[in-house]
């Protein structure tokens, strides 16, 4: 059997404030589109996405060490699943967001 901790933290997401005088700075390589501009929501987007992915997998994960009475504590399950549901609000959210953003740059005038 796996040694686990009791509760394992959650790990932080990368930090968004780190833009100084046009770079991102974020710990990842630069993203940048043909107008020379940061792509920094692409980089965002990747971060939650991926997050999404690593809970959901850490969920079954913990299912499956479950059902085959292999998980010593039952309890990190319920624990992961709120983790991936959390991961999921915040990429709908996102996503909506990006939409109503979208959806309100096309009703400018130019």
């Amino acid at each position: 059997m796996e040694a686990t901790a009791f509760i394992a933290p959650l790990r932080a997401w990368e930090n968004v404030n780190d833009i100084r005088g046009g770079e991102y700075n974020g710990g990842r390589r630069e993203t940048t589109n043909d107008n020379g501009q940061i792509g920094l929501f692409q980089d965002v987007f990747k971060s939650v996405v991926n997050q999404v992915k690593e809970t959901q997998a850490d969920v079954e994960t913990k299912q499956y060490l479950l059902s085959t009475g292999q998980l010593d504590d039952a309890h990190t399950l319920p624990i992961a699943e709120a983790k991936a549901s959390f991961s999921l609000d915040v990429l709908i959210t996102l996503r909506n967001k990006t939409l109503e953003s979208y959806n309100e740059l096309i009703k400018i005038n130019v």
